[in-house]
């Protein structure tokens, strides 16, 4: 596992054309475990993902994080970007890069993908799974250096239930070899099972911020007793 925490954010901002969408945000990411983001449409947990992962500089403020080698960390979007490859090139690929690519690397393949449950669909076409099993090869892809920072947007969005439970499964046994997963979702029930801590997010704000069993049990702010009542938050 490569070290790849803490992670800060001091003062950070992000604009869109002139208007400030997010922050001002201090936050500092360390520890073990799954954070998981909740918060309403527009409520800044994209770009959040985005500063911390290093997709987007702030406008405002900054992010400090320790120095990164190649594969310390990862991204899985909602929608994945796959190559014209079958199953198994797609998810050695980033090996490959990396130089570290053989017969080990194959085999580690083989492994992340029936972990998700595409051990039978390694020489398909990337472009010939549903969108459930394009999604799980997404996150075999991304897991595959073993980072020590794991970022997910939305990654179980529209699946089915059994795609939604392969992922939770491999996302809590990536956690438990040390990856730190940081995970926005809508879906309350996923929050409930994965999360360690909660941040919830409002109007490109950080709300609060607590242990998952404190949430649940009584979230401090007004905005997170709504949206934990189904009531809609602005």
């Amino acid at each position: 596992m490569i070290p790849s925490l803490p992670l800060t954010l001091e003062g950070a901002v992000v604009q869109r054309d002139r208007r400030r969408v997010f922050g001002p945000v201090d936050f500092t990411l360390d520890g073990r475990g799954v954070t998981v983001l909740l918060g309403p449409n527009g409520a800044g947990k994209t770009t959040f993902l985005r500063l911390m992962f290093g997709l987007d500089g702030p406008d405002e403020g900054r992010v400090d994080r320790v120095t990164l080698d190649p594969g310390a960390q990862s991204f899985v979007f909602q929608r994945p970007t796959l190559l014209r490859r079958s199953v198994l090139a797609n998810a050695v690929y980033p090996l490959e890069i990396l130089g570290r690519g053989g017969s080990t690397a194959d085999e580690l393949a083989r492994e992340r993908l029936s972990e998700l449950g595409l051990g039978d669909k390694l020489n398909q076409t990337a472009a010939s799974l549903s969108g459930g099993e394009a999604q799980k090869l997404a996150l075999a892809r991304a897991m595959i250096t073993d980072p020590g920072l794991l970022f997910l947007d939305e990654a179980t969005a529209n699946l089915d239930g059994q795609a939604t439970r392969e992922i939770e499964a491999a996302l809590s046994g990536a956690a438990a070899r040390g990856t730190r997963v940081v995970l926005a979702t809508h879906d309350l029930g996923q929050a409930r099972r994965m999360a360690d801590d909660v941040v919830f997010m409002a109007r490109g704000q950080i709300v609060e911020h607590q242990t998952a069993a404190a949430f649940f049990k009584g979230p401090e702010t007004a905005d997170a007793t709504a949206y934990l009542n189904g009531e809609i938050v602005t």
